[in-house]
C-alpha cells in the first residue's frame, strides 16, 4: 500500500507561518510531510494563485491581492498555452509561485514512509475565480473542460517530481468548495459534477485523493475514483458516520481515511486535550465497527491530522504549532494502545 496507515500523521498544507524554515520544520515533524503553502509569506503562496499559474486569461494583482479571469485575455493566451500542452514541466509549480515547494524538493525525503503534495482542485478553483461578468468560470461550458484537463496536468507533474524524492508520494486535490455543489443555489448539479470529476480523476495518476474541511455529500466523495480522503472529523463526525455503506466500500478497495481531529482554532484548541480527542475518535471507530467495518481495518487504513488549516488566530502560528504537536502525541498514544508501533 503506497499510502501508509496505522494512524501515522500528516496535515493539510495551508499554514499561517511567515518563516519558510519554521514552516518546513513543522511539516517535516509529521510522519508524512508535505510542502507548506504560506499565503501570509507571499500572495504567490496562496493555493488559488498557485493553481492559476499559466492558466490563460488570469488577471493576477499581487499588490491588491486579487485573482480574476478575463475571457478576452483567455482568447489571446490560449494558443500560447496549447503550444506547451504536451510539455509536462510547463505545468509544474515554479519557484516564483512557491519557494517552499522547491526547498522541499531539495531535501532528502527518501527515509519517510511517504510524502505528499497538493494542488487546488478544479471545482473550488472554478467557483472562486470570477470572470469579467462576476460569474464563476466553473459555469462556463467552454472553459470548464479545459480547466479540468489543465489541473490534471498540474497534479501529474507534481506527483512525478515527488515520486522522484520518495516512491510512496501521493497528492491531495484540495477542494474546500466541493460542499457548494450540493447547494440548490450552486448552479452546478451534482450529476454534472460527478461526470466531470470521473473524467478528471481518470486523467490523474495515482495515488491521489481529496482533502476538504467542509461538509459535502460524503457518499458522493467516497465513491469517486480516489485513494485517500482527508476530512474534518472533529466537526463532521455525526453526519460522516451515516455513510457506512460508502465508507465500507471505500476501505474495501484499499482507500485511506485521514481523520482530521485536532482543532487549530485558538478557542477550540484550548478546550481539547489528548484524552478527549482519543475518546472522540474511538467513539466514531466503535460505532463504525458495530456497523460492520472492523476496527482493525479502520486503524490500518487511517491517518491522523489536524482538523483544519487556520490563518486567523491572534497568536499567529503558535496554536497551529501546538496542534501539530498534539497530533503527534495523539498518534503515539493510540499507536501504542492498539499495538501499531
Amino acid at each position: 500500500m503506497p499510502i501508509p496507515g496505522n494512524l501515522l500523521t500528516t496535515a493539510m498544507a495551508v499554514m499561517p507561518h511567515t518563516n519558510i524554515d519554521k514552516a518546513l520544520e513543522t511539516a517535516l515533524s509529521l510522519d508524512v510531510p508535505f510542502w507548506p503553502q504560506l499565503p501570509n509569506y507571499s500572495y504567490y503562496e496562496d493555493m488559488y494563485v498557485q493553481a492559476a499559474e499559466h492558466f490563460p486569461g488570469i488577471l493576477l494583482d499581487t499588490d491588491k491581492k486579487t485573482l480574476r479571469f478575463s475571457m478576452d485575455k483567455f482568447i489571446m493566451e490560449f494558443e500560447e498555452t496549447m503550444a506547451h500542452f504536451d510539455e509536462l514541466e510547463y505545468f509544474d509549480v515554479s519557484a516564483t509561485y512557491s519557494a517552499v515547494y522547491h526547498r522541499f524538493l531539495d531535501l532528502d525525503l527518501s527515509d519517510k514512509p511517504a510524502i505528499r503534495g497538493q494542488l487546488e482542485g478544479p471545482v473550488s478553483f472554478g467557483f472562486n475565480i470570477l470572470d469579467q461578468d462576476e460569474r464563476p468560470i466553473l459555469f462556463d461550458d467552454n472553459i470548464r473542460p479545459f480547466m479540468f484537463e489543465f489541473m490534471a496536468k498540474r497534479i501529474n507533474i507534481q506527483l512525478k517530481k515527488l515520486k522522484q524524492k520518495n516512491s510512496n508520494a501521493f497528492m491531495f486535490i484540495d477542494e474546500p468548495g466541493m460542499q457548494f455543489i450540493f447547494s440548490a443555489m450552486s448552479g452546478y448539479s451534482d450529476q454534472k459534477a460527478k461526470q466531470d470529476l470521473d473524467e478528471f480523476f481518470s486523467m490523474i495518476d495515482s495515488p491521489k485523493g481529496v482533502h476538504l474541511c467542509g461538509n459535502p455529500d460524503w457518499d458522493f466523495l467516497l465513491n469517486l475514483d480516489t485513494d485517500i480522503l482527508s476530512l474534518d472529523i472533529h466537526s463532521n463526525a455525526q453526519i460522516f458516520g451515516l455513510s457506512t455503506s460508502s465508507i465500507k466500500k471505500f476501505l474495501n478497495r484499499g482507500g485511506i481515511l485521514v481523520w482530521g481531529i485536532v482543532p487549530t482554532g485558538f478557542e477550540t484548541f484550548e478546550r481539547e486535550n489528548i484524552d478527549l480527542l482519543a475518546f472522540k475518535l474511538e467513539t466514531i471507530w466503535k460505532a463504525l465497527d458495530k456497523k460492520g467495518i472492523p476496527m482493525d481495518q479502520l486503524l490500518a487504513q487511517g491517518l491522523i491530522s489536524p482538523a483544519t488549516c487556520c490563518l486567523v488566530n491572534q497568536d499567529g502560528d503558535k496554536t497551529v504549532e501546538k496542534a501539530f504537536q498534539m497530533t503527534k502525541k495523539l498518534s503515539e498514544s493510540l499507536r501504542e494502545k492498539y499495538k501499531l508501533i
